[in-house]
């Protein structure tokens, strides 16, 4: 049966927590969270198998086999007995089942006796809408991974199922800790897409800052800044949790894969730089959108200010012969009103005041439209 999907994507900053009180290792579910899923992978160098929904009395079976790497595979949060017999199943204590259980947690490293913790956030992009992330958790044991997601429908494990079915590479000659590595690096690997689309949106969002700047513009710079924070809030604890795993060293880690760990420590630092960067770039975008308002609206004031200048002296003129004196009272009662060609005149002298202006006006630049041209690194 397909599991139900949620009404609708939840925002970067929605959280499910137990209400206030809940006793010591309560399961918080979440009201639409997606039905639990279990897939069993046993492997080795020369065999592979895969079921769906296992009872948990085959796990320990293939779990104490010492030929072989179990991988169990649980998606979904919304069944909470199931959730409760794994953690049963595999000696897990209440608060580790919380954590694993109620979303969302701080990526985090723990050590106990039987398995080491590793609890995470895979992101993945989602079409102009910046990015979602869920919660995964990594229980490793000597020959045994189990892995707790929270949704079954999107993760970047995808290859390295297909890899361990079709014997790719060398994933089923290691043990459960390669396997534990190769799912780390597949999250850490999909961030770069992830940070392709935001540099995109910053092309673009340059762009119409540039030639088109809206309200919307504005808007949407402080999206993609408040998107870049929660993408480095993601990171940068995932990042410790890699350091730590390199330098607290641990019986169920061995030291060929504590190097290929340092591999995702040194991608991450990158991705922490190019957060950075386009962080910065988008506290750019802000200065640039509210000079280019600024440039925009200095053009209309000139314009304005052209208009109301040519029109001063013109205004003067007609003030002046608006005036209801009568000549015949007085030879100095403005004589000119008399003239046969005095409203011609009038006139000609108004139109050649505006023509003297606009000509001031043209040498000293004032029609020439001051435009703001961007240069990417990229541009010639």
């Amino acid at each position: 049966m397909t599991p139900a999907l949620p009404l609708e994507e939840p925002d970067l900053f929605d959280y499910y927590y137990n209400p206030p009180g809940s006793a010591p290792g309560t399961l918080g579910i979440e009201p639409n969270a997606y039905p639990t899923e279990i897939t069993l992978f046993d492997y080795g160098p020369e065999h592979f198998s895969r079921c769906e929904r296992p009872v948990f009395q085959d796990c320990l079976a293939q779990v104490t086999c010492e030929n072989s790497v179990t991988w169990v595979d649980a998606q979904g949060l919304g069944n909470q007995a199931l959730l409760a017999e794994l953690g049963r199943a595999f000696g897990l204590p209440a608060l580790i089942l919380e954590d694993m259980v109620n979303v969302p947690q701080r990526p985090k490293l723990e050590y106990h006796p039987h398995f080491v913790l590793i609890t995470t956030q895979i992101v993945m992009a989602r079409p102009k809408k910046g990015f979602w992330t869920e919660q995964i958790s990594f229980v490793l044991g000597k020959n045994y991974l189990v892995t707790l997601q929270e949704e079954p429908t999107r993760d970047p494990f995808e290859p390295i199922r297909q890899r361990l079915a079709q014997n790719v590479g060398a994933i089923r000659s290691q043990g459960a800790d390669y396997l534990c590595y190769a799912l780390i690096d597949a999250i850490v690997d999909n961030y770069f897409p992830v940070l392709e689309t935001y540099g995109d949106r910053l092309e673009d969002l340059e762009d119409e800052a540039i030639e088109r700047p809206t309200e919307a513009t504005l808007q949407a710079i402080y999206r993609l800044r408040r998107e870049l924070l929660a993408l480095r809030r993601n990171i940068w604890p995932q990042r410790e949790v890699f350091n730590a795993l390199i330098r607290d060293k641990s019986d169920f880690i061995t030291p060929e894969v504590l190097n290929y760990l340092r591999d995702c420590y040194d991608h991450a630092i990158q991705i922490i730089d190019v957060i950075e960067t386009y962080r910065e770039l988008g506290s750019s975008l802000t200065d640039v959108y509210l000079s280019v308002m600024s440039h925009k609206l200095n053009e209309v004031m000139k314009v304005l200010t052209i208009i109301s200048t040519v029109f001063i002296p013109l205004t003067f003129i007609a003030g002046i012969y608006g005036m209801n004196f009568n000549p015949e009272s007085s030879p100095f009662n403005m004589p000119e009103l008399n003239w046969y060609w005095g409203y011609f005149i009038c006139l000609g002298v108004m139109i050649v005041i505006t023509l003297f202006q606009l000509y001031v006006f043209w040498r000293r630049g004032w029609f020439h439209r001051n435009k703001i041209l961007a240069r990417r690194p990229s541009d010639p």
